[in-house]
């Protein structure tokens, strides 16, 4: 392979510097696995509909199997090892501890990464397609357990620990008061 088929980048991820020489083919979710060694984001379906990947890029959710590394240079990137502050979980990782919301573990970390991309989206306003009048002007959407399942669809859990995430999240959101 020549050079013009690999790229070097900097990436910012859980706030340390790494730069790196990839194939500019090489999704978000490789370079972080196999280049940086955060193994958190899980490769699940590798087609960007089971969510096991999903980082924060710039605070909001996508699914890093889909993600070429080369798009994500210059973003802020967490991963679930970077979600815990100071060794401190937060306070939904808590609540899927105390809720049960995982039970093999393997999509947990997507779970994680979308429920605080989730609720940053709720807490800005952001409509989905659970409420009646998504139109920029109508009101705010009401963070109930059918807004949290539409919102974290895009993650699926094969042991069906989907109750117990709904309410981690609910809890989250009303300690937080950004239940709407």
């Amino acid at each position: 392979m020549t050079n013009h088929h690999r790229s070097v980048i900097s990436l910012q991820v859980n706030g340390a510097p790494h730069r790196l020489s990839v194939d500019n083919r090489t999704t978000l979710l490789d370079a972080l696995r196999e280049d940086i060694g955060h193994t958190g984001p899980k490769k699940g379906c590798d087609h960007g509909q089971c969510g096991a990947c999903t980082v924060l890029l710039d605070g909001r959710r996508v699914v890093s199997c889909l993600t070429l590394a080369v798009a994500a240079e210059g973003e802020e990137i967490t991963t679930v090892e970077g979600l815990a502050g100071d060794g401190e979980l937060l306070p939904l990782q808590q609540a899927f501890i105390r809720l049960d919301g995982f039970q093999c573990g393997y999509c947990t970390s997507g779970q994680l990464c979308s429920a605080v991309g989730m609720l940053a989206e709720h807490a800005a306003g952001w409509p989905s397609a659970a409420g009646a009048d998504v139109s920029p002007d109508g009101p705010a959407p009401v963070l109930d357990a059918a807004e949290v399942r539409e919102r974290m669809s895009g993650n699926l859990c094969r042991c069906g620990a989907y109750p117990s995430i709904v309410r981690a999240v609910l809890e989250t959101a009303a300690q937080e008061e950004i239940a709407g």
